[in-house]
């Protein structure tokens, strides 16, 4: 067996948890696991942490503010964006609750702008404020709307660094990362799993518990246990996201963003740690995942961003960061996280999570702790 992983040599003696995948998710669950005393191992087909999903995106704390009342996506965003500030402050990761502004470009959207704001009440979401035109204008003075909406718990942060500190935490309390280490399968046996794996070469170990948290390939891997039906196997749609920085310094000081549009919130301003803008992403459904950017959007962006910030310039717009959202359903449709346990589909110790796309980085601590209660329950 022989591969390295960066952290040992295989073959790896056998252990509590396997968990698929070292996004920001997969990081959660193996902190949340071994605080709760369960040996883990984590397995991470790519060279290094949380390379798609966790790492290309707003980078946004998310207030909570759009989801289903009642739907997890509602209840664990703001659960764990309660949890997530103090996490940044003790572990001195860079953020900052900047807030931001909800906008309506002209009157016809002034309904939306109310049903936005019931929504959020609806879910619990706190410093919420409705604001006339003059109030936003004195917030962000470059911004053209007729009302908005203030959420002052929404917030920026350093990905990185806190998938970092996940890992440092987890590491500290014994689990082991597998970089370079491909899931093949599993399958039940004796209570657990026997999983297999490569990295390169073939092995094996056995696991009471399985957590598929591999995002993108959620769908393959569940695909590749046995004893778990074809009808639990999801599949998983690809949604990929762009975005465009702005050229020069920005005129925004908090987040600014549209009316949502059918599926996705709009090309929307966010801003880097420094200060910097971008706007984005906007929504190309494809059939695989590819990051290569498409500079001739920049047209199309400055389009949409003219609704709320008219003296936008195309030519200040550069392609920057491309993603995909892992989405369970198409164009039009609106799906929930999924967490897939022995309640839903019989196997016991598995838990499929699927659809984990955006407020996921937001709500991270909170969906660990979920799936460690469904597993050890």
């Amino acid at each position: 067996m022989g591969g390295h992983d960066g952290l040992g040599y295989w073959p790896m003696p056998d252990t509590d948890v396997v968990i698929i995948g070292a996004g920001v998710i997969g990081l959660a669950v193996a902190r949340e696991m071994a605080l709760r005393g369960r040996e883990v191992v984590v397995l991470e087909a790519e060279r290094a942490i949380g390379m798609h999903t966790s790492s290309r995106n707003s980078e946004v704390i998310h207030a909570g503010i759009y989801y289903l009342p009642g739907s997890l996506k509602a209840k664990l965003c703001v659960e764990g964006r309660r949890r997530l500030y103090p996490y940044l402050a003790a572990h001195g990761i860079m953020h900052r609750r900047c807030g931001k502004l909800i906008v309506a470009s002209d009157e016809s959207q002034r309904g939306a702008l109310e049903a936005i704001a019931r929504n959020a009440e609806a879910n619990g979401v706190e410093d919420m404020h409705r604001l006339a035109v003059a109030k936003a204008h004195a917030l962000e003075p470059e911004v053209t709307c007729v009302a908005a909406l203030h959420s002052g718990t929404t917030g920026i942060f350093d990905t990185h660094a806190y998938m970092l500190a996940l890992l440092g935490e987890a590491e500290d309390k014994g689990v082991r990362l597998a970089l370079n280490t491909r899931f093949i399968g599993a399958m039940p046996r004796d209570g657990g799993f026997e999983v297999r794996a490569a990295c390169p070469e073939p092995f094996a170990l056995t696991a009471s518990y399985l957590v598929n948290a591999a995002g993108l390939w959620a769908g393959e891997a569940a695909g590749a246990v046995e004893g778990l039906a074809p009808a639990h196997v999801r599949k998983v749609h690809y949604a990929r996201g762009r975005y465009f920085t702005l050229r020069g310094p920005s005129p925004f000081r908090r987040l600014v963003y549209p009316i949502p549009e059918p599926d996705a919130l709009g090309i929307h301003v966010t801003l880097d740690l420094a200060g910097a803008a971008r706007f984005g992403p906007n929504v190309e459904w494809a059939d695989g995942i590819d990051y290569a950017p498409n500079p001739a959007l920049a047209p199309v962006f400055a389009e949409a961003i003219r609704s709320y910030w008219p003296k936008v310039e195309v030519s200040r717009l550069d392609p920057g960061t491309v993603g995909v959202r892992p989405k369970l359903g198409g164009a039009g449709s609106v799906f929930d996280f999924a967490l897939d346990g022995p309640s839903v589909h019989g196997v016991s110790g598995l838990m499929n999570l699927f659809g984990i796309e955006s407020p996921g980085l937001t709500a991270s601590l909170a969906l660990a702790s979920a799936v460690a209660d469904a597993l050890l329950a």
